[in-house]
């Protein structure tokens, strides 16, 4: 079919940026489908559930959620700016069209089509007496335009990683512009500045014989009636019509978990302002390595933040520990009483709503003689449960646990933050001397940056029995690992194991060379090696 507009002669109004406008426009609406599902983490705990029977790693591909909602924003983004960029063009080319009243040029034939209350129009700028940032701001599409980009822009700026950890707060309240975005999303085709031929209009005016007789367009016995244009109807909506129901069923099932009871049983406050909390809730069932998400209505009613678990399957609470880094944190940190001296009563304890748990279960790690565990900063949290639920199953004689040896690596910049973590690795320490079994774990803390009179101080300390930095037995290692001569001294101690050896690493910035590490194992049977990604949890 020969569109005026799509195929040939509108190409004389707009050039060639029409394709690379309607071209953007396509992949946006595509992505901006995709973009929604990421977030709505308990469909994902569905599908979490229904396909892990079949595949583990299927299963975790899931846990990449945030990525795949990253680089969905990322292609949002990029094809929002060649849309913008190719409809400038677009407006000015039609501008020039409008202003260049020469009757011998189709360009303006055409844009002469619809004048009045004519709605056959070709050019949406309908008088040469104004400019395209007029009819930008005074037409549909040019409103919803300006709306979606500003809200695309502070969404975007609000995510990069200072702001996000930093300024958590921001980032949560600006992210929800994206409310704005779809509206003005699904609103913007609405306005059918984008126009072709009708398919009526091109029996009476063929393009492929009427474009070069213009000027006998409408004349009687030229077979060439003036060409009638109509606007592309909108289909954005179709594309995000599914998403945004998706979306609002998961926002319902939050607000009625938010109105389940959960106890707050236990405070602790550990040092450098780290918040412990011991909850429960009725029909709360975890599994290691998984997140919850906690909303403080007394701080806000609006802001769930998400914190890894770190308490074990066997325990009869879950807690998480919380660091007091933002506004949000400070102010729970407070309400627990975090800021006085005397232990809070428990009827003053604010109410908080747990959405959760998610992710995959680490279980895992359950199914090796020989386990490696690496954690880097916060990406610790999730082995506090890996820790602890291994323990209780040794000591129940859990059959299904097959673990003898537990290496674990913590890589941790300042030593306040070996603190809180330094407790349970104590208590760990006395239970397994009570039971004989000193050597089931074995862990290795290494402060990456330190100052020449801490490691002056430590090497004076360093004869003592207890560690100076964490009062551990073992000691503290400062710089980061030889990871060639770590896993060389594994594989000494177990020739047989190490080929079940699993290796969880936390931190991106660890790219272990598995290959390389299996050759050293001595054995041909790759290492099973399961990435946990917790850096952005607190």
């Amino acid at each position: 079919k020969g569109y005026y507009l799509v195929e040939r002669v509108g190409r004389l109004v707009v050039g060639h940026a029409l394709p690379w406008a309607r071209a953007p426009a396509a992949c946006l609406n595509f992505n901006c489908m995709l973009i929604l599902l990421p977030v709505c983490r308990n469909l994902l705990s569905f599908l979490r559930g229904s396909i892990q029977c079949c595949s583990r790693t299927a299963a975790r591909q899931l846990d990449r959620n945030i990525t795949f909602h990253k680089l969905v924003a990322y292609m949002i983004a990029f094809h929002t700016a060649v849309h913008i960029i190719a409809h400038l063009f677009n407006f000015e080319y039609f501008m020039d069209a409008q202003l260049n009243r020469n009757s011998s040029l189709l360009t303006f034939v055409l844009s002469e089509i619809g004048s009045g209350d004519n709605a056959s129009f070709l050019n949406p700028i309908r008088s040469n007496e104004t400019n395209p940032t007029f009819v930008m701001f005074t037409t549909v599409a040019g409103l919803t335009g300006v709306a979606i980009t500003l809200a695309l822009i502070l969404i975007i700026t609000s995510s990069v990683e200072v702001i996000r950890r930093s300024y958590f707060e921001v980032f949560w309240y600006t992210h929800h512009l994206f409310v704005l975005f779809f509206v003005g999303l699904v609103f913007h085709g609405f306005g059918r500045i984008v126009r072709g031929q009708t398919e009526n209009s091109t029996a009476t005016n063929n393009p492929l014989v009427c474009a070069n007789r213009f000027e006998e367009w409408g004349r009687d016995g030229s077979g060439c009636e003036v060409p009638v244009f109509a606007g592309n109807q909108p289909g954005t909506w179709r594309w995000v019509l599914a998403p945004i129901i998706l979306y609002v069923c998961e926002r319902l099932v939050r607000f009625y978990r938010s109105h389940q009871k959960v106890v707050i049983t236990k405070v602790v406050m550990h040092p450098s302002k780290t918040l412990e909390l011991q909850m429960r809730r009725k029909g709360f069932h975890m599994e290691v390595g998984q997140y919850v998400f906690i909303q403080c209505p007394s701080v806000s009613r609006l802001e769930w933040h998400p914190f890894t678990l770190t308490s074990a399957p066997e325990e009869d609470y879950f807690s998480a520990h919380i660091r007091i880094v933002g506004d949000w944190t400070q102010a729970l940190y407070e309400a627990c009483g975090g800021d006085k001296n005397e232990p809070q009563e428990a009827w003053k304890l604010p109410k908080v709503a747990i959405d959760g748990p998610f992710g995959t279960a680490s279980e895992d790690v359950f199914q090796y003689e020989v386990v490696m565990l690496v954690g880097a900063g916060i990406g610790v949290t999730p082995f506090a449960s890996i820790l602890k639920s291994v323990w209780y199953k040794r000591i129940q004689n859990n059959q299904e646990v097959f673990t003898k040896n537990i290496y674990f690596y913590w890589l941790c910049p300042e030593t306040q933050a070996f603190e809180w973590f330094a407790d349970l690795l104590h208590s760990l320490e006395g239970q397994m001397e009570e039971r004989g079994v000193s050597d089931f774990l074995s862990y290795n803390m290494y402060l990456t940056r330190w100052k020449q009179e801490d490691a002056e101080h430590y090497w004076v300390q360093h004869q003592a029995e207890n560690d100076p930095i964490t009062g551990l037995k073992q000691k503290t290692h400062f710089g980061k690992p030889n990871w060639d001569n770590e896993f060389t001294s594994i594989a000494s101690k177990h020739p047989r194991g190490c080929k079940n050896q699993t290796i969880c690493n936390s931190n991106s910035n660890f790219k272990l060379d598995i290959a390389d590490t299996s050759k050293k194992c001595g054995s041909k049977k790759r290492i099973h090696f399961t990435p946990f990604d917790f850096e952005q949890l607190g």
